[in-house]
């Protein structure tokens, strides 16, 4: 009996670069087609997909996974039906791709026009987070491009069910099941890695060290942020009672999330009033408190260290410091912070402005929690991940950034000849 050897990785990156191409001329109408037969085969199939995330999660409390690990990685009923109708919504979105940009006459008879078009390959490593996959293949095939998947071997049965499905909804649509493929290995990470020729543009979503850890080893260009140590200042003006809710939901509503804060800064104007009224509220929630020699002046606290104002603890851990003014908060979150997302509780106009002007970071909020710092709750149907690098895309990326553009210049036989030496003909760069 012979057997057909497996293809290698570079191979398969060639058959999802073809694909994607096949895939980035399909007609809009054929790219959501797409996206509500996988919505509908997920729903499906929601019972299986569940019955395997169970068995990864049974399976990574054996080996001792981390609690914040093991948040990302389960994923229930009501987790996977949210993931589920951000499919649908991202059928709904305007579609990225064919935009004119640009449309400039250069002289009579010669045109330019800027084009979107879809990146081409996208590499996607991430730890845990099965639903980060169904938001990313969805955003790729709603963009017109491929999508390698390497998700974390603790979520490998959910990952495995999740493009399962997907290739069987795919294959009675015009999307080619290849334009989504999983990888399985962890080896197959570093491979992957090393594929700038096929690959345009790798997503790490993880841990610090892991992020960090992608960034160091690919000549592709990474979209991504590594650390998630996201502020709350509480003003003088602050309305305890927004600054109180906003402050529990920034923290506890999910202490996994990247866009959860670490650490709380109060006014000292206020703080022997409000640290109470917050460390009661916080408490009640499980949390458990630090505090620099302020803070624990007025509450009974852990002393905080250096290191707790660069820590992102995933956890229901808040580290509070006592600030003698806005300026004095800015400046500690543009020293420890990781340009995430930073917000400010104030009734002070003035005062909020100066901290989001003044704040660098991708995501700058006022009066609400940082807990909105999320590309479905942005309306973006999804997010393939937040960036906080200075170029764009930043913050939470949707299908905005995961397209490029083209230049389309037509002429009637038009030479550049004409337009220099002492004749040269001049431009005409009107707009049309």
């Amino acid at each position: 009996m012979v057997t057909t050897p497996l293809p290698t990785l570079p191979e398969i990156a060639r058959q999802t670069r073809q694909a994607a191409q096949r895939l980035a001329v399909l007609p809009t109408a054929d790219r959501n087609a797409a996206l509500l037969a996988i919505a509908t085969a997920l729903e499906a199939h929601a019972a299986e997909i569940v019955a395997a995330n169970a068995a990864d999660c049974e399976a990574a409390q054996a080996d001792g996974i981390a609690p914040a690990l093991y948040a990302r990685l389960k994923l229930g009923e009501s987790k996977l039906q949210g993931a589920i109708a951000g499919v649908r919504n991202v059928a709904t979105l305007p579609d990225p791709v064919g935009h004119q940009q640009i449309h400039r006459e250069l002289d009579a008879g010669l045109t330019l026009k800027r084009i979107t078009c879809p990146l081409g390959v996208l590499g996607i490593i991430f730890e845990a987070r099965p639903d980060a996959l169904i938001q990313i293949t969805s955003l790729a095939i709603k963009s017109g491009n491929g999508v390698i998947l390497k998700g974390g071997t603790e979520a490998l049965r959910t990952c495995s069910k999740l493009v399962e499905i997907i290739h069987g909804a795919l294959k009675d649509t015009a999307v080619d099941p290849q334009a989504v493929y999983l990888l399985t290995t962890r080896a197959e990470i570093r491979a992957l890695l090393e594929l700038d020729q096929d690959v345009d543009l790798i997503i790490p979503r993880g841990s610090n060290a892991f992020v960090r850890y992608i960034q160091d080893n690919t000549r592709i260009p990474v979209l991504g942020h590594a650390d998630g140590i996201c502020h709350l200042y509480i003003d003088a003006a602050a309305d305890m009672t927004k600054a109180i809710p906003v402050t529990v939901d920034a923290k506890t509503q999910y202490p996994a999330a990247c866009n959860a804060i670490e650490t709380l800064l109060v006014h000292e104007a206020i703080a022997p009033q409000a640290l109470p009224q917050l460390a009661e509220a916080l408490h009640a929630k499980g949390v458990k408190l630090l505090g620099d020699a302020a803070t624990q002046a007025i509450i009974p606290v852990e002393p905080t260290t250096d290191a707790d104002w660069q820590t992102e603890y995933s956890d229901l851990i808040l580290a509070i410091k006592i600030v003698e003014n806005v300026e004095d908060a800015i400046a500690h979150i543009n020293t420890y912070g990781s340009k995430h997302t930073d917000a400010i509780v104030t009734e002070d106009a003035a005062t909020a402005r100066t901290f989001l002007n003044n704040v660098d970071a991708a995501g700058v909020f006022h009066n609400c929690s940082t807990r909105f710092a999320d590309g479905f709750r942005y309306g973006f149907g999804a997010e393939v991940g937040i960036s906080t690098q200075q170029m764009p895309p930043r913050g939470p990326v949707g299908l905005e950034g995961l397209v490029t553009y083209k230049y389309e210049v037509v002429g009637k036989g038009h030479i550049a000849a004409t337009y220099s030496g002492a004749d040269a003909r001049p431009f005409t760069h009107r707009e049309l």
